[in-house]
């Protein structure tokens, strides 16, 4: 198919790469910073594009995965936005995690215009970007998404439709929450461990294959030891989304505590210098004399 990427950031470069080469398809990228659209399509094979509205213009997909609902809003909207780019019946799908309320705001915009519209934050990081085992997490119309998926599969191990508009971003909320208290309560266990003069990495070679077990704690437990905090997702990051998550559960009477008093000790590992350090960084919180 003929595809757009919006957005070059750590996750869409390589997915925008995986487009073209596992899934074969005629690629032109756009980027905020230009020259780095250029590098892509030097390296790829695809073409670079100047402005969003560019990049859409005759795409049967235009894929998008930017900072929040702010930089979603610019890529899709006014006259060099991406919807005034884009064909009738064409469909966009949008990869950044950002609110359920611009997702639907968007859909309504897109379908206004005779465009499908589907929310599709993913997880697995920028390991996941680059290996192409994304999960992705869809909101949107049913017909829709069957277009989307055989596309998204180029960088996806498992994608599900959710529900309506804005399901996905609900999805990824929920993923978020989640980590928030599995990090801490990691960050927890292996400061604990190292005041008891436990060896740590053995005690979590050991829980690791009980019930204790998690992605963060396979991943993140060798660096987290060994006081290395520099890669992965920025705690900057984890703060925006949990901002989201709070400000949708005050909207619909959820109550989290747990991530409201998580999202307050990556503000103390901000205030420590740790903004662009990965969210397992808690555990620098917890261990600073």
């Amino acid at each position: 198919m003929q595809v757009a990427f919006l957005g070059l950031g750590v996750m869409g470069y390589p997915m925008a790469g995986h487009l073209k080469a596992k899934g074969g398809h005629d690629v032109t990228v756009y980027n905020r910073t230009g020259a780095k659209a250029q590098k892509w399509a030097g390296e790829h094979g695809g073409k670079a594009a100047a402005t969003p509205a560019e990049a859409a213009k005759g795409q049967d997909i235009v894929f998008a995965c930017v900072g929040n609902d702010d930089d979603l809003r610019s890529v899709t909207l006014g006259p060099q936005g991406a919807f005034a780019g884009m064909k009738k019946g064409a469909l966009f799908v949008d990869h950044t995690t950002a609110s359920a309320d611009v997702a639907r705001e968007l859909h309504g915009k897109a379908k206004e215009l005779g465009v499908d519209f589907i929310d599709a934050p993913v997880s697995g990081g920028q390991a996941g970007a680059e290996n192409g085992v994304l999960t992705v997490m869809c909101g949107g119309e049913a017909a829709a998404y069957a277009r989307a998926e055989p596309a998204i599969a180029a960088f996806a191990r498992s994608c599900r439709l959710m529900g309506g508009p804005g399901a996905g971003q609900l999805t990824k909320m929920v993923n978020q929450i989640c980590i928030a208290g599995l990090v801490q309560g990691l960050a927890e266990g292996i400061a604990f461990a190292q005041k008891a003069g436990l060896d740590a990495a053995a005690v979590i070679d050991v829980i690791s294959k009980g019930a204790a077990q998690s992605w963060q704690m396979e991943n993140r437990y060798k660096t987290m030891i060994e006081g290395k905090f520099d890669f992965g997702f920025a705690v900057d990051w984890m703060r925006k989304d949990l901002s989201i998550c709070l400000a949708e559960a005050r909207n619909n009477g959820a109550h989290l505590p747990v991530a409201a008093l998580v999202d307050q000790f990556y503000s103390d590992v901000q205030a420590m210098g740790g903004n662009r350090w990965d969210t397992s960084s808690l555990l620098a919180r917890l261990n600073k004399p």
